[in-house]
């Protein structure tokens, strides 16, 4: 996204709620559908300040909550508001931390990487899940129409792909019951599984 938030963690929610006028009803369907059923274990993808953590902490305040991003500023942000999370400074395409766990989620951060990235990155996703684990993704993609193209963004460092495209990869990398849960304009929340 064009200013990128990562350099801001004090101003973070100010910046991205400028840029991405549906972030909170984001946040909202990401935590509701990571929540059904009650995760015993929730790791965070691109936790940055903690929005989405926090969000899925209220909802389910016994799970153990596990965090990964690449800046440690915005991670000290979120060791702030969640001072029971086990924060770890790393990029996504670095190797993620122990599972199995109930829940992945991530909201804003894999448009980041290039397709053959996201493409490694669920199938780790897939590798860490307890049976039956889901993923809950929330993101910018490429609309089908250029015209709901609304959310700027940076040439060499946003690198959303198409709905078509996100749920290709998911059932590439093992996922089943993949759906989405929601879209508008050049937003999703897509949901999937891996088997029982």
């Amino acid at each position: 996204m064009a200013d990128q938030f990562h350099f801001h963690p004090d101003r973070y929610l100010e910046l991205v709620r400028a840029e991405v006028s549906d972030y909170d009803l984001l946040q909202d369907l990401i935590a509701r559908e990571a929540s059904d059923p009650l995760p015993a274990s929730i790791l965070d993808l691109g936790t940055g300040t903690g929005e989405t953590l926090e969000r899925l902490a209220r909802l389910a305040p016994d799970a153990t909550l596990t965090g990964v991003d690449l800046s440690p500023e915005m991670l000290e942000r979120a060791r702030a508001l969640l001072p029971r999370a086990t924060l770890h400074v790393q990029d996504l395409t670095a190797e993620l931390p122990a599972g199995p766990v109930d829940v992945v989620v991530s909201a804003l951060a894999v448009h980041h990487l290039t397709d053959d990235e996201k493409g490694d990155l669920l199938t780790r996703v897939a590798a860490r899940l307890a049976p039956g684990g889901c993923f809950v993704l929330g993101d910018v993609i490429v609309p089908d129409d250029p015209r709901e193209a609304v959310i700027p963004l940076d040439d060499g460092y946003d690198r959303p792909c198409s709905l078509a495209t996100t749920l290709e990869l998911l059932t590439r990398a093992g996922f089943v019951d993949v759906r989405v849960v929601w879209t508008r304009r050049d937003l999703a929340v897509v949901r999937a599984s891996t088997r029982p």
